[in-house]
């Protein structure tokens, strides 16, 4: 289909529920904690990593994280030797993430930052037409100084996964607007991927944006693809409105998907 016939649907709900008092639960509003964007790209990469599961458990095990490396994440990470790391997070658990995993990881981002300045320098440094060939590069130089690799930590768009959780980082730290904070202002918000799970294949698929049966880096790409039709400078914009549908508790996804059917614009659910 053709996203352009439902542009004026996208840009309601845009203008709706792209808002922080939308945003809670959600990880992304620790990100809001840090003015500087030292301390954000390094909070936004721990609550990117850690937001599988489920969302209570989430916000409780960020949160965790993130207190114990008060007042200032970047200064954390910058000074902390492993031994101590490993010492500080020793009884953090995160589902199947250990205290030794994340200790490991946050070791790794503050060697990399040693090395480039910052996070997102690192992921400049490897940046192309989109963001996929920057994406694979600061994965292999996170995990190769984390002494993984860890791959549900921190997954690679070389292996074929739709990275959903480093997408979303991506987007908090790059788009800049009432809901994501940004901060890496040498990053292109035209270049990224779609934050793509179930619930966003499943609109992707209701939309006709994709036929790919499997929510992998083909279907993100696909998806984003279409979005960058209608949004060529911002394709993930839509990101955070369209995954309210369902999630929250005023929302109907199927109502919403009912209407664009209704109108001729959609395909199935």
């Amino acid at each position: 289909m053709m996203l352009t016939a439902i542009k004026h649907k996208l840009d309601e709900l845009y203008d709706t529920y792209n808002q922080r008092e939308f945003v809670h639960p959600d990880p992304l509003e620790f990100l809001y904690w840090y003015p500087d964007v030292n301390d954000r790209e390094v909070a936004g990469l721990v609550a990117s990593a850690l937001a599988y599961g489920r969302v209570a458990q989430i916000m409780e095990s960020v949160e965790c994280a993130l207190e114990v490396m008060a007042p200032s994440p970047a200064r954390f990470v910058d000074r902390m030797p492993l031994v101590t790391l490993l010492e500080a997070f020793q009884g953090f658990r995160h589902r199947f993430t250990t205290g030794a995993e994340l200790a490991a990881l946050l070791f790794g981002a503050g060697l990399v930052r040693l090395r480039h300045g910052s996070l997102e320098r690192c992921f400049r440094a490897g940046l192309g037409d989109n963001v996929l060939p920057a994406l694979s590069i600061f994965v292999t130089e996170l995990s190769a100084a984390a002494g993984g690799p860890f791959n549900h930590l921190l997954p690679s768009p070389a292996r074929g996964s739709a990275c959903k959780r480093l997408n979303l980082f991506l987007r908090w730290m790059v788009r800049h607007d009432d809901v994501d904070p940004g901060g890496w202002k040498g990053v292109s918000a035209s270049k990224l991927i779609i934050p793509l799970d179930t619930h966003m294949h499943r609109i992707g698929l209701a939309l006709g944006l994709t036929e790919r049966k499997q929510a992998d880096l083909r279907a993100a790409v696909e998806v984003t693809a279409a979005f960058r039709t209608i949004a060529p400078e911002d394709p993930v914009r839509y990101d955070f409105a369209l995954t309210r549908l369902g999630i929250r508790s005023e929302t109907d996804l199927g109502a919403f998907l009912g209407q664009l059917r209704q109108e001729g614009v959609a395909g199935r659910a």
